[in-house]
């Protein structure tokens, strides 16, 4: 459950309520926090970080997993997505960081791959690096670019079933309706056919304007506009959010793409309205089946026919929306740049708003 043991939904979750219910699939952080005070471009306060998101634990590259792309909004900077929507396959884990440090990421997520696999760029092609980001630039020194290749290589080799929330990895300077965001995660149980299906998200939420913000139905954001003190300064419609979608669902890459346009439902259920400067994009991934590379084999996929697609659809919203509100009940409040604060969400008065509406 949530911190506040709110009920999302109607699905039933999956043991730890993260993406890695989807057995195979592990997280890793590395998180970046140095200096106070006033901002000095390229020097701090750094507020940033890398989280790693790994498929399965075996080769990426030599056993694909089918996926999908869906952008809500595209103002962002991702890496990787053209080909996976071209080709429907995951190559490489995905890397979430900073917008400005998509190419140091990049570039260490390509070593990372090149030392596992000594026939890229000789026997066979090059690879496809999958990177995706959201802007830290409130709390964080974004132009020191403070991401190095040490961290994305920690991130990886840090990767493991049990792992934080909130205020972590890529989302140590994010923020979410104006409150600290950050990294969450959800998952729920589908069943389908004679069988169940695991349904896990995690999201980098870096989105919403206090008032939109939306929990159980609720518009809680309206009451707690004025929170901590009267008079805060609205900051605009700025922000994104990533958001991964994991299942162990037999899917093929084009009906990937309809659950990852599901996410969307969760997105909106929080307040979520996609923004003119917002980058919210939803990358889905099934490790059901395992692409073998270069195989001279016609694949035999199978697939769930779609018209019993109902309950992965629905998983997937409920996880995307409790994955949302998870990534700001765990995060912890965080100082940065110029003495900014984001706060941890008030629980005892979220809950209060929410008993009062309930009664």
């Amino acid at each position: 459950m949530s911190p506040l043991n709110l009920q999302i939904g109607s699905c039933k979750k999956g043991d730890s309520n993260t993406i890695a219910d989807v057995k195979g699939v592990s997280v890793g952080h590395c998180t970046l926090i140095q200096g106070e005070g006033p901002l000095i471009p390229g020097k701090g306060p750094v507020r940033t970080g890398v989280t790693a998101i790994i498929p399965h634990p075996g080769n990426v590259y030599q056993e694909k997993v089918l996926a999908n792309c869906h952008v809500i909004n595209g103002y962002c900077k991702p890496m990787g997505l053209i080909q996976v929507r071209e080709l429907g396959v995951l190559e490489t884990p995905l890397v979430l960081t900073n917008t400005l440090s998509v190419g140091t990421a990049a570039d260490a997520l390509i070593q990372y791959m090149l030392d596992r696999n000594p026939d890229i760029g000789v026997t066979t092609g090059s690879v496809n690096p999958l990177v995706l980001e959201c802007n830290d630039s409130y709390l964080n020194d974004i132009r020191g670019r403070h991401v190095r290749t040490d961290h994305v290589m920690s991130a990886l080799a840090n990767a493991h079933h049990d792992f934080e929330q909130g205020a972590v990895g890529a989302g140590t300077g994010m923020s979410a309706f104006e409150f600290k965001g950050g990294i969450g995660s959800s998952s729920r149980v589908a069943p389908v056919m004679d069988d169940t299906c695991m349904v896990g998200v995690l999201v980098l939420s870096n989105f919403g304007r206090r008032e939109d913000f939306i929990v159980s139905g609720i518009p809680v954001g309206k009451e707690l506009v004025d929170w901590p003190e009267p008079g805060r300064t609205p900051e605009g419609e700025k922000g994104s959010i990533i958001m991964i979608v994991a299942t162990d669902c037999h899917l093929t890459s084009r009906q990937l793409g309809r659950v990852a346009r599901r996410a969307g439902i969760g997105l909106a259920r929080t307040g979520g309205n996609s923004y003119h400067g917002s980058g919210d994009v939803v990358l889905a991934f099934s490790t059901a089946q395992k692409i073998l590379h270069d195989s001279d084999t016609i694949h035999e996929l199978k697939a769930v026919p779609d018209h019993l697609l109902n309950q992965v659809f629905t998983a997937t919203a409920e996880a995307t929306e409790e994955a949302i509100l998870n990534s700001l009940l765990h995060a912890k409040t965080t100082d940065g740049r110029d003495n900014r604060v984001r706060y941890h969400i008030p629980e005892e008065e979220l809950d209060a708003i929410l008993r009062g509406c309930r009664l």
